[in-house]
C-alpha cells in the first residue's frame, strides 16, 4: 500500500512532536495535581478541567476548586493541542488521499479543543461572562475528535508506519472513549456526578495514548527506513 506520510526530517520532526504532546500534557497533570493539597486532589472525583483553575479557590460545577499551579495545567494544555497539529502537518501528507485529509481535519479540531481548555477556564467568571462556551466546545472537540482520530489512524496503520498490534490498539482505544463519552455525558447532565474525573479520564486517556502511539510508530518506522533504505530496482534487476 501506497504511504500516506511524508518522508525524510519533516515527518521525524512531526513524528515526535505528535510524541511529545501527551508527555507534556501528562507532566503538568502529575505536577499540578501534586501542588493541589487543599483538600487534596483525586485523579477519579475531581474534574480534570479544574486542574487549570487560576485565583482564589472557588466552588466551580459543584466541586471545591483550589489549584495553586493552574496556569502550569493551562499552559501544559495549549503545548499539547499546539504540538498535535504542528506534527500532524508535518506527517500526514494531504496529496496522498482522502484519508490524510480526514486525519489532519481531526488532529485541527483535537488541537484546537484541548488548547481552548487551556486559555478558556472552567471557572465561575466564565460562566458569568459567556466564555464557558468556548471551554465546553474545546473539551467536546478533542474528546470526540481524537478518539474518531484513533480509530482512523489505526484503520490506516499500515499506510502510517503502525504494526498490526498497535493498529488494533489504536482502534480499540479510540472505540473505548467513544463508549466512554456517551457514559460522561449522562454523569454530567443527570446531574449524579459520580467519579467524574473516572469518567472524564476514561475518554481523554485513550487519546493520549493513541497519539504516542502514532508519534512513537511513525518515528521508529521513519528511522527504519533511514537506515534501511529500499534496494534500487536497478539492483534488484541486476542481481
Amino acid at each position: 500500500m501506497n504511504p500516506i506520510v511524508r518522508s525524510g526530517a519533516a515527518a521525524r520532526a512531526g513524528a515526535l512532536l505528535i510524541l511529545l504532546g501527551p508527555l507534556v500534557s501528562w507532566t503538568a497533570e502529575f505536577v499540578t495535581a501534586a501542588a493541589w493539597q487543599d483538600p487534596p486532589y483525586s485523579p477519579l472525583y475531581n474534574w480534570v478541567s479544574h486542574l487549570g483553575l487560576t485565583g482564589p479557590p472557588q466552588t466551580a460545577f459543584g466541586q471545591v476548586a483550589n489549584s495553586p499551579l493552574g496556569a502550569v495545567m493551562d499552559t501544559g494544555w495549549v503545548i499539547y493541542g499546539s504540538l498535535l497539529v504542528i506534527g500532524a502537518f508535518l506527517v500526514f501528507d494531504p496529496r496522498k488521499g482522502t484519508r490524510p485529509v480526514v486525519i489532519l481535519i481531526l488532529a485541527v479540531l483535537a488541537g484546537a479543543g484541548v488548547s481552548l481548555v487551556g486559555i478558556f477556564q472552567g471557572s465561575n467568571t466564565n460562566v458569568g461572562n459567556g466564555l464557558i462556551a468556548f471551554h465546553t466546545v474545546g473539551a467536546q472537540s478533542v474528546m470526540l475528535a481524537g478518539n474518531i482520530m484513533a480509530i482512523a489512524v489505526g484503520a490506516g496503520g499500515t499506510r502510517i508506519g503502525l504494526t498490526r498490534g498497535r493498529s488494533i490498539a489504536s482502534i480499540a482505544l479510540g472505540t473505548a472513549g467513544l463508549i466512554a463519552f456517551p457514559l460522561f455525558m449522562a454523569d454530567v447532565f443527570t446531574g449524579w456526578m459520580w467519579n467524574i474525573g473516572l469518567f472524564e479520564r476514561t475518554v481523554i486517556y485513550p487519546i493520549m495514548i493513541g497519539h504516542a502511539l502514532l508519534g512513537s510508530s511513525v518515528a521508529a518506522a521513519q528511522r527504519h527506513h533511514a537506515t534501511h533504505p529500499p534496494t534500487p530496482l536497478t539492483a534488484q534487476v541486476l542481481s
